[in-house]
C-alpha cells in the first residue's frame, strides 16, 4: 500500500495501534506539530492530528470544530452529491442522518486558561462493516452503506489533512468568525440545542433556562 501524501507542514506516522494513544505518547516526549498518526483499515479509518497551541486551551479547542469542518469538506468533495454530511457538537459525524464516525480531543492539561503543551484531535470513520446488519442499527451507518464504497481510508485521510489545513490557515488569517459561520451551518442539533457561543460552547434551552457547555467538556483524559 502506498503511504498517504500530506500537504506541507504535515507528516504521517503509521501505526497498528490506537492512533490517539500513540499520538499522546509522541506528543508527551516531543514531536513536530502537524504530525498525523494513522491506522488505515479496510473497515475503518482512525487517525490523530497533533497540534502545539500558542493560545490558552479554551481558544485552542477551536481545532476540534476545524478538524470537523475539514473532514466534512473532504468527504463532501468526493462523495456522491446526494450524500449529506453533518457534525454533532459532541464530535459525532453523521452521513445521511446516521452516525458514521466521530472526532475526539485530548490535551496535555485540562486548564482552560493555560496554554497546553500539546493538543490532539482524533478521527474515526466507519468505511464498511461486514458483520453489522444495517437494519438492526438504523442510527449507525458506514460509508459503504451510504453509497461511498469506492472511497478508501488513505484517500479520506489525505483529504482530511488538506481541508483541515485550509481552515487552520483561514483561522490564522481571519480569526474565528469564518470558522464559526461554517461550523454552525454544518451542525446537526438536538431539539434542546439552540446554537454555539463565540468560543464554540454549546447553548441548550430547557424551558426558560439556557445553559452553556464549554468545548473543554469534551476533552478525553490524557
Amino acid at each position: 500500500m502506498t503511504a498517504p501524501s500530506f500537504p506541507p507542514l504535515m507528516t504521517g506516522q503509521a501505526t497498528v495501534d490506537d492512533p490517539m494513544d500513540v499520538a499522546a505518547q509522541m506528543a508527551a516526549v516531543g514531536c513536530d506539530a502537524g504530525t498525523i498518526v494513522y491506522n488505515l483499515g479496510t473497515d475503518d479509518l482512525r487517525a490523530a492530528m497533533i497540534f502545539a497551541p500558542d493560545v490558552p486551551l479554551a481558544d485552542a479547542m477551536i481545532m476540534l470544530p476545524i478538524c470537523g469542518i475539514g473532514f466534512q469538506n473532504a468527504l463532501g468533495a468526493v462523495a456522491p452529491p446526494e450524500i449529506a454530511v453533518l457534525l454533532e457538537w459532541n464530535g459525532k459525524i453523521r452521513v445521511n442522518d446516521a452516525v458514521c464516525g466521530a472526532l475526539s480531543v485530548k490535551a496535555s492539561s485540562p486548564q482552560k486558561d493555560n496554554v497546553p503543551d500539546w493538543l490532539i484531535v482524533g478521527l474515526q470513520v466507519s468505511i464498511r462493516n461486514s458483520v453489522q446488519n444495517p437494519g438492526d442499527t438504523p442510527d449507525v451507518t458506514t460509508l459503504y452503506e451510504e453509497g461511498c464504497g469506492d472511497l478508501g481510508a488513505a484517500q479520506l485521510l489525505e483529504g482530511w489533512a488538506r481541508h483541515t489545513l485550509v481552515w487552520i490557515n483561514r483561522w490564522t488569517d481571519d480569526g474565528p468568525r469564518p470558522v464559526h459561520a461554517e461550523y454552525e451551518g454544518l451542525l446537526h442539533r438536538a431539539a434542546d440545542e439552540i446554537g454555539i457561543d463565540e468560543r464554540f460552547g454549546l447553548l441548550r434551552k430547557s424551558g426558560e433556562t439556557t445553559t452553556l457547555t464549554s468545548l473543554t467538556a469534551l476533552l478525553e483524559q490524557a
